[in-house]
């Protein structure tokens, strides 16, 4: 891969350099065969957390990595680049955490947090249901409080880890006000949960989607995060780091797919000439790195905003949104460039066009981003900077 950090300290660039250790020496070698069988790779996750990297972005004292988002969102770029499953399958397993790290009570957080950040848990997030993908608020999963419980019935569709996470966030009805819904942390061991078979999936088949069904599942009343009727502020406030997890894995995802077409470019052969040095062909691998590093540049801006503590959800929704179109487009320029040999599993890039289709439509589908920038662009700050 080329040269194209921009790391802030020495840690950072040692943590950068361990990730990619770890992503060419272990991941790399499991990812096609793990992807062709669609095997779960839940001992990949185990590792990384030892290794510290599902820790990233979360507080020193629960066992956190406390690193600035613009360092977690390269180490996620890295992992996407060499698999995307896997890149994807962090991002979900912080997003889970962060209603409990930002919304937990102290109490909360020392029981659960360091468990769940050293990766001896695997977290899942149920928000969407079979008929409100992006309308959360049209949820219809309820939570009923009964005594020192809370009883939840209902269904949530494409929760990623689904069947083999430990612990599920999960946003349920607490009232029949539309915004009357409350975040809670609910154990994979409780009774009445249970997994659909996955979702047989055009790609990312190494990351395992189910509908997770609640009947009657009783949990202690202590499994609420915050107030009741705070859970959708919980999941669209924990939407816009999410979102920028999912930018880093596509400009990941985009970037291998890249140095793919590159290296087949450099190596092919016609009519005596490198294919690399074919103008027409030149053309498509300098419009496919402009696509790349464009989209880094947008993760990163909005990450920078994030750390400095800056509003950045407009900026989070263009991330994604960039960074997500331009991934699919990449990996179809890469199947172009590699030809007939690109169509095929004899290379990975089919495999990364597949994989990018998704990304355009988790965390929130390309028009809702553009809904959410239109909107933003529409208020009276509309056009300030920072």
């Amino acid at each position: 891969m080329t040269a194209r950090r921009h790391l802030p300290t020495d840690e950072a660039r040692d943590l950068l350099a361990l990730t990619r250790e770890i992503a060419t020496k272990e991941l790399a070698p499991r990812s096609t065969e793990a992807e062709a069988t669609e095997t779960f790779p839940r001992e990949v996750f185990s590792m990384l957390g030892q290794a510290g990297l599902l820790s990233l972005p979360y507080p020193e004292e629960f066992g956190g990595g406390d690193q600035p988002y613009e360092v977690y969102l390269q180490v996620l770029e890295e992992l996407g680049a060499v698999w995307a499953s896997v890149g994807v399958g962090v991002s979900v397993h912080a997003l889970s955490c962060f209603g409990l790290a930002y919304y937990g009570t102290d109490e909360q957080r020392a029981e659960w947090l360091p468990a769940m950040l050293s990766g001896d848990l695997l977290g899942a997030y149920c928000l969407s249901e079979p008929h409100a993908g992006s309308d959360p608020a049209a949820m219809r999963t309820t939570a009923r409080r009964d005594g020192d419980s809370y009883v939840l019935n209902g269904a949530k569709a494409w929760t990623t880890h689904g069947g083999h996470a430990d612990f599920y966030k999960v946003m349920a009805r607490t009232s029949d006000d539309r915004n009357g819904i409350s975040c809670f942390l609910v154990p994979a061991s409780a009774e009445g949960l249970v997994a659909d078979p996955p979702e047989r999936k055009m790609g990312l088949t190494g990351s395992a989607t189910a509908t997770m069904r609640f009947d009657n599942v009783r949990i202690d009343a202590s499994r609420l995060l915050g107030a009741e009727g705070e859970g959708l502020k919980i999941a669209l406030a924990g939407l816009d780091s999410g979102r920028l997890g999912i930018a880093a894995v596509a400009v990941g995802l985009a970037q291998g797919a890249l140095d793919s077409a590159v290296a087949y470019a450099r190596e092919r052969e016609t009519f005596g000439t490198r294919i690399i040095d074919h103008q027409g062909l030149a053309f498509v691998l300098a419009d496919m790195e402009a696509a790349v590093v464009s989209a880094r540049a947008t993760m990163l801006h909005a990450a920078r905003l994030k750390d400095a503590g800056l509003p950045f959800s407009r900026e989070a929704s263009v991330a994604k949104l960039v960074a997500t179109d331009n991934a699919m487009r990449v990996t179809t320029d890469a199947v172009q460039v590699l030809g007939g040999y690109g169509y095929t599993r004899d290379f990975p890039v089919e495999r990364y066009m597949r994989e990018a289709k998704v990304m355009q439509i988790f965390e929130g589908t390309n028009q809702i981003q553009r809904m959410v920038i239109s909107r933003s662009l529409a208020k009276d700050n509309a056009g300030q900077i920072g």
